[in-house]
This record gives structure tokens, sequence and C-alpha cells, in this order.
């Protein structure tokens, strides 16, 4: 039968045909348009293959940003085989974890500020692989390896089911599972992120969000990268460089940050760049009127497409309030995903009701590698469980209402941090919570609330928790509330629950977990 869909490989072979002049990819001085992308691609796979690499192995990269994670991405397709770009900022032990979990048959690895952690991970490994330097030159280095390769497309039949791209998240179960994220997944979140993103032939994105991380690569890497834009990489955050980068490559859509953009804003104050081809696709009022943009696009998409819900599993944010004009905090689903609230039985909730958010479509992952178990209880029903939970508003858009994995139980009555906090965040003097459950020898336990006001905003305790009370049923209401300067996040940003339980006391969560509710 012919094949009726196109792989990620088919994608990268008509580019060079069709955009044979335009840039594919920035990385300092290297610049390489699509043919020349292409036959390093081919090159690549053609090594990895000689290498031993085919249908369902596997490669890891221990590295920072590169347009080489694009290039693997890019021979990986060609061949059927899966890429884990590796968190860099794991310890040795976790990194470890991943090289015998992930068992690769390459590791492609960096030496430039990682390489201690992953000289001693190698040390506790016991998986064997073929290791390549990447930041190096000479004999068995990347450069020398992908020079091995024949520049003939290996031209193989490929499923575009096949598992692509993998990314380790803390998958609710103790320990870092890798997300199973398939070549269709990618091309389907592509093309219609693209949509609401405007991203086209024309964008050129800085990558400098975290390559370990799903985010850069949905807004807006993969998307650039089906519609033959530019994608332009540094190898990790320095603001300087950032905003040198942004004005020599005329960069029009950038994975940013609110603290690096205080900061760009602050250099820009005596650089004076010409940003004028910068779009705020996020955070578009941390900007200050320093890029312009269209206020009508950003009412249009609901404050930014930012705002939305979504998890790895899902190949990121697949709930957006770009996609339908806003709505409730998460908005609707992208076209090619279908979802529902779902209760412990697999029936639908009423609108208006919480229940878990299940998912089925083009951008569901097909699962986690290596973890059967944890895979047939997550696809119950035929859908796969976020164990997270929403409500459905009247307007048919969805409301995130917090984690499954993070309960707070007082009595005979669970309690979901995200709502307590929600309340809160709605009383106008309070600019963040994060609600934990301390111990209660009679109830299980109390609900506490750790609070940061707005600047130059006053509120006592008894206020806020009589706030609360107006906002949501009473028994979710704290008990107690501590007032502190910042709430502790994680690496990746979310709130760092397990900090919050040590430095405030929290514990006896049901099912004995302190978990927090970062995805």
């Amino acid at each position: 039968m012919p094949a009726t869909r196109l792989t990620f490989g088919d994608v990268l072979r008509d580019h060079r045909r069709s955009y044979p002049d335009r840039v594919a990819l920035v990385d300092g001085d290297t610049r390489l348009t699509w043919p020349e992308l292409d036959d390093r691609v081919n090159r690549l796979a053609n090594a990895l293959r000689g290498a031993g690499v085919g249908q369902d192995d596997r490669v890891l990269w221990l590295g920072q940003n590169s347009s080489r994670v694009y290039e693997l991405l890019g021979a990986a397709a060609k061949l059927g085989a899966m890429v884990c770009p590796g968190y860099w900022r794991w310890s040795p032990a976790e990194m470890a974890f991943a090289i015998d979990d992930f068992s690769p048959t390459v590791i492609i690895w960096q030496d430039t500020e990682i390489g201690e952690t992953v000289r001693a991970a190698r040390e506790r490994a016991t998986h064997q692989a073929l290791w390549i330097q990447h930041d190096a030159a000479g004999p068995g280095t990347y450069e020398d390896f992908l020079a091995s390769g024949d520049a003939t497309d290996p031209d193989l039949e490929i499923s575009p089911d096949s598992a692509l791209l993998v990314i380790y998240t803390a998958a609710i179960t103790g320990r870092q599972c890798g997300s199973l994220i398939t070549q269709n997944n990618l091309i389907s979140m592509g093309v219609s992120v693209a949509g609401v993103g405007d991203i086209d032939a024309d964008a050129v994105f800085l990558n400098t969000g975290p390559m370990f991380h799903i985010g850069n690569f949905q807004f807006f890497g993969i998307p650039t990268f089906l519609v033959a834009g530019t994608n332009v990489v540094l190898r990790r955050v320095d603001a300087q460089e950032v905003l040198t980068v942004l004005e020599a490559e005329h960069v029009t859509h950038a994975y940013l940050m609110p603290a690096t953009i205080a900061e760009l804003i602050k250099l820009n104050e005596a650089d004076e760049k010409d940003l004028s081809a910068l779009h705020a696709t996020f955070a578009g009022p941390l900007w200050n009127g320093v890029i312009k943009d269209d206020p009508s696009r950003f009412a249009r998409y609901g404050g930014g497409i930012g705002q939305g819900y979504g998890q790895t599993e899902l190949t990121g944010m697949q709930i957006l309030r770009g996609f339908g004009l806003g709505g409730a905090n998460a908005g609707r689903p992208n076209p090619l995903l279908q979802i529902r609230l779902l209760d412990a039985d697999g029936n639908e909730v009423p609108d208006g009701e919480p229940g878990e958010i299940c998912a089925r479509g083009d951008v569901v992952h097909l699962g986690y590698w290596n973890r059967p178990e944890v895979n047939a209880e997550r696809w119950a029903h035929g859908w796969w469980h976020t164990r997270d939970l929403g409500r459905r508003e009247p307007d048919g858009s969805i409301t995130f209402v917090g984690t499954l994995t993070r309960m707070i139980k007082s009595g005979a009555e669970n309690i979901f941090p995200a709502e307590v906090e929600q309340a809160l965040t709605r009383h106008p003097a309070v600019r963040e919570a994060a609600v934990i459950g301390i111990p209660n020898e009679r109830w299980l336990q109390d609900v506490k609330a750790v609070v940061v006001l707005a600047d130059g905003a006053t509120a006592t305790e008894a206020e806020l928790i009589e706030h609360v009370r107006g906002e949501i049923a009473t028994y979710k209401k704290p008990k107690t509330i501590e007032f502190t300067e910042a709430i502790p996040r994680t690496a990746a940003g979310a709130t760092d629950y397990e900090a919050l339980d040590a430095a405030y006391g929290g514990g006896n969560y049901p099912g004995g977990t302190s978990l927090g509710a970062g995805r």
C-alpha cells in the first residue's frame, strides 16, 4: 500500500527542492541551507547505520543546545530511530540511570561545562555504547563520524508513527520516564502551532529554550522547521549574546523567560539594538514597548499563545487560548486533539464538574519507553490519562483545576492545591500563592498557603482566608498562611512543592507522596 502520510525525513527531502537557497540552521559561524542540511543529515544517517543504529534503536545526546540536535532528528527520522536530548543538568546518578534505561546504541556528549558530570555518569552506568564527543575535533569526534557516512539518502520506508523524539519527564512514577513522541506527533503539533504563532518561511526562531524540554521545540523550533523558516541556536542563555543575535539575525520569534526579558530590556537601554523584526509572541507586556507588536493579534490569541495547558506527553501545550478565541484559563484543544474529562470509572463528567483531563489524537505520544505497566494504566479506557484535573465551562473552553498527583486530604474531602491557589491570586493584593498540606492527626491534613504579596500591597492572614471562603467551598480554605518574598521554583520553572514541604512542614499526602505538579 502506498504511503499516505509524510515523515519528518520526507519534510527535509522536499525542503531541499522547494527552498534550495534558504538558510535552515544557524549556530555560531555555521550556516546551513536546506540542501546542505539534508546532505549532512544523510551522511549522519549512514554513519549511524554503519554503527548499528536502525529501526527503534536509540541515540542519546548529552549536551546543551546545538544545531546538531536537529541533524540528529533528521538522521534518526530517516532510519526510524529515536533521539533523546538528555537533561544536561542531571546529576551523575540521574544521568547514569538514563543511560542504562534508554540503552542507546550511540551517545553523543559535550565536554564544555558538563564534562565532569558526563564522565562520572559513564563510570556509574553499566550499559555499553559508542561514545562520540561533539565539541572537539579529530578522530572519533562528531564531525569525523559524520564525514564517514555517504551523502546518499537512505530512502528507507519508515512509519510516520515511529517514535522520533524522546524526552524524559517525572511521569509521576517516582523515577524519570522517556516520553515517546512520534514523527506524526511532531508534524501535527508543528503545523497547528505554526498557524497560531504566525510562523511561515520568513520566520527566524531563536532556540534558547533547553532542548531537553518540549517547550523550545513547540514554541517554535519544529513549526519553523516544518515551514522552512530559519532556526538559530544558542548553546545556552547569555543575555548579551541573545541581544546581539536578535539584531544580527533579524530574529522574529524567540523562546525567552521573563527574567531574561527584563535583563534584555536593561541591556538595550545602553545598546539600543534594532529589534524591529521581533514579535512579542510571549509575555508581550513585559517588553515595555521595546519591541513593537500588533495589539489586535494578542487579543485574537487570548493574550498570547503561551497561555494554556499541556504536558510533554501531549507534545507540549495542546489546549491553548490561541485555539478558538480565548476562553477559560487553558483554552480549547488543538483541532487534532480530542479531550474528555473523565471520572475514575472512565465516564465523562458533566460540564462544570471537575474530571481528569484525558486525551487522544495526533499529538498524543505513544507512551513511555520501557514502562509497559505504567502505559497500560495511563492508556485506560482508550484515552491517555494526564493525571491532571480540568473543568469544561459553559462556552466549551477548559479550565485547568490542578493535578491529581498532588492532592490534599482533609477528613473525607479531597482538595486540589491549584484551586485554592487560583482563589488566592484573585485577591488584588496577592501576586503568587502556593498551597501545601500540613499533617493533622485527626483530619490527616490541613491546608496551608504560602503567599507573595504584590508590590506595595498589604493583606492579613484573616483577610485572605475570608476571601478564599467566598471563592470556593469553605473546607478548602487555608487554615494558616505564611507570607514570603518568593515561591521556590524547580529548574523547569514550576512551583517547587517539595521545597515548600521541607520549609513549612508539609506531609501526610494521600499515597505517601509529596510530588509537585510540574509537568
